[in-house]
């Protein structure tokens, strides 16, 4: 196993536009998926959460996810190539602020080009929280934080305080 160690907010690397892959099937990107499949386990495993995780995240700058929600899946070099109108609005959080949620829009549904490992390249469409993930996880690779896509700054919080606002709300409708 090779669990890596996760960048938080303000590690100057998570801000990095990331550089595409130019060689694939080799042992370096391999060993970079695993890594990434390894570390995202491991936090899925002591925090509960998590579904996908993005190189950059563990301090490397090339394009390439990992995700685990509907089944493994790596991706490399991935790019959304189509964007429904329709928007959906949620709470999301990301290991890099894992104490923190954000409000903020997403498209409903995306259509992402990428590679495999092997290099071939593949199509992926996706609605609703599989668009939601990817959309996330290509942002990391572009340098850009859910933070930065907050529906406004009274929208971060603390995971904490967003359970007593949802409990209140729960209550309310009671």
């Amino acid at each position: 196993m090779s669990i890596r160690p996760i960048l938080l907010l303000g590690d100057p690397l998570l801000r990095a536009t990331c550089v595409r892959v130019r060689q694939y099937n080799t042992p370096d990107l391999a060993a970079l998926l695993r890594d990434l499949a390894d570390t995202l386990g491991d936090f899925r495993g002591r925090y509960g959460f998590g579904r996908g995780i993005a190189a950059p995240q563990i301090g490397d700058t090339r394009r390439v996810l990992f995700i685990n929600a509907e089944g493994p899946l790596a991706l490399v070099n991935p790019e959304i190539v189509r964007s429904s109108r329709q928007m959906m609005t949620l709470w999301d959080d990301c290991f890099s602020f894992p104490d923190l949620a954000v409000k903020l829009k997403r498209h409903l549904a995306v259509e992402v080009r990428y590679r495999d490992p092997e290099g071939k390249e593949r199509l992926l469409r996706a609605r609703g929280a599989l668009a939601e993930l990817l959309q996330h996880e290509i942002d990391h690779v572009n340098g850009i934080l859910a933070l930065d896509r907050a529906v406004d700054s009274k929208h971060i919080v603390y995971k904490s305080e967003l359970e007593k606002l949802k409990l209140g709300s729960a209550r309310k409708q009671m």
